[in-house]
């Protein structure tokens, strides 16, 4: 063979096998991008979280004693209070003398009515007495003919009956004549009451004084009016007694003590606060959910556990975000809840190795918000794949991202 020729095979040989190579390299799986986490020890917690509102442990709604006029309230909402010092409201009581013709005749009618009653009901006795003694009277007329022989057995007996009948027709007279006369005393002692009413002079001006040490929540009315007995004016509390309140689900409510620890966020501080759950009502109510789903409710009470200092800017009605916390531990191995994911009945996690993606079923402990604890089938170091893509394959190889 000529060495042109043999240089001409080399050189096509050679040309052949770069393009293998090339073909190779094109053919061959680019490497799946990932995002990755590490294995960590450290602390975890458990926690029920929720949105809550404040409010204040005892207020006190202060209303109007008598119906009358109310004069202008000058307290503002925030303004401070001292029990039995400050003056809350001041009341001109309504003219006890201005009742109306209507409410007169009403009582005259009434009184009216139950003597007229009352007098009946003493005839109807009158006469039941009457009948009883001809009763008496014939039944003793025929028991002396009926032992000498002239009236029969049957006379007898219906004279009995007629007896006793006329003694039930007296008792159940006199009870009447009794309520009736009650009733008669009734009306005139309420005739009684409206003299005295009409006949007493105008009241001077109420003062209603706080209640207790605090400031006013609310201003329920302000301008002067004339208002009923029982109209809500002020809300007062003590700012320094707060809660917050927290509505659960009943599945989750069922999991919380008295006691636990609360992390409290979100409400508008520079660090969360600490709490504690200090009752779960026993009893649930139904909410409707922003999506119209119903939901089984319970409200759980939480207390701050940190100084006053702390948390003074908050107020009552405002809103937070609470951590129940249900269970906690320190050193504890834990992946991020996002490498989960289902294999079969139990957990699985792509752990990377040599750049490879390989399956690792897991012992899944405790669950957090965004972690969870790994019993077994990881170790604190390992490199684990945060939300998998749904095409990645065992043996992948994989680039992180």
């Amino acid at each position: 063979m000529k060495p042109i020729t043999v240089r001409r095979w080399a050189l096509w040989g050679g040309i052949a096998a770069v393009a293998l190579i090339a073909l190779a390299l094109a053919l061959r799986p680019a490497p799946v991008e990932v995002d990755v986490a590490s294995v960590s020890r450290g602390r975890l917690a458990v926690t029920l979280d929720e949105e809550g509102e404040t409010r204040v442990r005892e207020r006190y709604i202060v209303s109007a004693p008598v119906a009358g006029r109310l004069k202008r309230i000058e307290l503002e909402p925030g303004d401070p209070v001292r029990a039995r010092t400050t003056v809350l409201a001041t009341f001109v009581p309504g003219d006890p003398a201005l009742l109306d013709r209507r409410a007169r005749g009403e009582v005259e009618a009434r009184v009216g009515a139950a003597r007229a009653g009352e007098q009946r009901a003493r005839a109807e006795s009158d006469r039941a007495r009457a009948q009883l003694d001809l009763s008496r009277s014939e039944h003793t007329r025929i028991r002396r003919l009926a032992e000498s022989g002239v009236s029969s057995q049957e006379d007898l007996d219906r004279a009995k009956q007629n007896l006793e009948s006329a003694q039930s027709t007296l008792s159940a007279a006199e009870r009447a004549a009794a309520g009736a006369l009650q009733e008669l005393r009734a009306a005139q002692a309420r005739a009684l009451e409206v003299q005295s009413a009409q006949s007493r002079a105008p009241s001077e001006n109420l003062t209603l004084r706080s209640p207790i040490d605090g400031v006013v929540l609310r201003r329920l009315r302000e301008s002067e009016a004339v208002v009923p007995a029982g109209e809500s004016l002020l809300e007062v509390g003590d700012p320094a007694n707060l809660e917050i309140v927290a509505d659960y689900l009943s599945a989750d409510a069922v999991r919380m003590k008295p006691g636990m620890p609360v992390e409290i966020e979100r409400w508008g501080g520079e660090r969360p606060l600490s709490g504690s759950v200090r009752r779960v009502e026993p009893g649930g109510f139904l909410k409707i959910s922003a999506l119209g789903v119903e939901e089984q409710r319970v409200n759980v009470i939480i207390d701050f556990e940190d100084p006053r200092a702390a948390w003074a800017a908050l107020g009552d009605g405002y809103r937070v975000e609470v951590r129940v916390v249900t269970w906690q531990g320190d050193g504890v191995v834990k992946v991020p809840g996002s490498a989960l994911f289902r294999q079969g009945n139990g957990w699985a996690v792509f752990r990377v190795a040599d750049r490879r993606a390989e399956i690792k079923t897991v012992d899944v402990g405790h669950r957090g918000e965004l972690e969870a604890e790994i019993r077994s089938g990881l170790s604190p170091g390992d490199t684990v794949i945060v939300h998998p893509p749904e095409d990645l394959k065992p043996g992948a190889k994989v680039k992180v991202r």
